[in-house]
């Protein structure tokens, strides 16, 4: 078997990644000035492939600051090593890099004639999701396809079943209803009468105006709800005053906003719901699950959608490395599935970040804890 080492590649290299590039492609070539781009300056990873002092392939990955995205935008393989199972190192390595990198997702674009890379890229478990049309330099379309790359690992518990919202404004109401069937002990699935206890949800919890369209929920009135249905809870807020009130500007709106957060906090003070106001910590959130809670988190979902509109989602799981979580909302514009939402994971610092939304830099979080006691 032909011996080769894989590597990053440097500013030395660009002569011969040039001339792998031009006996590999007709059309659409990197040139030189595009290689010491990529080399020097992007935000991007360019791994090349070596047999003594020559260079025989090389895979280019570029990253999305603020997405879990990484993309495969080029892979070169010189015939003279062809079907010897350096296409499949490569591709483990290039999605090793993207773990690297914390990205979940590895996309690519490939040409439609191209049987042999589309084969390659079946076998290591990527689907094709849609094309772009004109894409090539000869016009013709590209097929898109993508792949997970980063999933839970099996020594993580991982007992928290999925619900996504089926409204564009029922975030909260969803990851609500998660926490109570994992609790529960039952599974999720999106029929009727899910959808009536989640817009039941969402009619109690609302509180938000929001620039547009309908108001989301509260963490006081989310608090309530699981409350009111036999849940142990624990509220955390940042702030006293209701979330994005000066992010409201016409007088009516914001006063009913206070009104509806005033009665929400009447409520609170008759039951045994635990109201902590001070920011969030993330050792205090994992302590919580050790004994039994699930964070509901109030998060920007700019890293998600590149929308910095605040979005609840369900702290799943967590272990050394990463915080899981259960986006409710599955984008299936983009092709997604409830599997592509279940258990994301988001390090440690990006998750922090991701806590802090609006000017104020707010921070909430609802813990339901299992049913209590009668």
């Amino acid at each position: 078997m032909t011996s080769w080492s894989l590597r990053r590649a440097k500013p030395a290299d660009i002569n011969a990644l040039v001339a792998l590039e031009e006996a590999c492609f007709d059309m659409d070539r990197l040139n030189k000035r595009q290689f010491k781009w990529m080399i020097e300056k992007a935000n991007a990873d360019l791994i090349v492939a070596e047999i003594g002092q020559q260079i025989v392939a090389y895979a280019l990955i570029l990253f999305h600051r603020g997405t879990s995205l990484a993309r495969l935008y080029s892979i070169a393989i010189s015939s003279e090593v062809r079907g010897k199972g350096l296409s499949d190192a490569l591709m483990d390595e290039v999605e090793r890099v993207g773990q690297e990198h914390n990205c979940i997702y590895m996309r690519l674009e490939v040409h439609p004639k191209n049987l042999g890379a589309i084969k390659l890229y079946e076998r290591h478990g990527y689907y094709r999701f849609g094309e772009l049309v004109d894409y090539y330099e000869d016009h013709s379309d590209a097929l898109r396809f993508e792949k997970r790359i980063h999933t839970l690992p099996e020594n993580v518990p991982h007992d928290v079943p999925f619900y996504a919202q089926s409204m564009a404004f029922t975030c909260g109401p969803a990851s609500l209803m998660m926490a109570m069937q994992a609790h529960q002990g039952k599974s999720q699935t999106n029929d009727k009468s899910q959808r009536q206890q989640e817009v039941q949800l969402w009619r109690e919890a609302t509180t938000i105006y929001m620039t547009s369209g309908h108001g989301g929920c509260s963490p006081q009135g989310l608090a309530l709800a699981a409350w009111n249905r036999g849940f142990g809870v624990e509220l955390i807020v940042s702030h006293k005053t209701p979330l994005f009130l000066d992010g409201v500007r016409k007088a009516d709106k914001k006063e009913v906003m206070q009104l509806v957060h005033d009665d929400f906090v009447s409520q609170i003070a008759k039951t045994t719901i635990k109201v902590k106001y001070r920011g969030l910590d993330i050792k205090a959130l994992l302590k919580c699950i050790e004994t039994g809670g699930i964070p509901l988190i109030l998060i920007s979902s700019y890293r998600f959608n590149s929308s910095k509109a605040p979005h609840w989602i369900v702290l799943a799981a967590a272990d050394n490395h990463f915080i899981y979580l259960h986006d409710p909302d599955v984008d299936t514009e983009e092709h997604r599935t409830a599997a592509d939402n279940m258990y994301i994971p988001v390090d440690y610092a990006q998750f922090e970040r991701m806590t802090h939304f609006g000017q104020a830099r707010s921070q909430a979080a609802v813990i339901v804890y299992p049913q209590r006691s009668k």
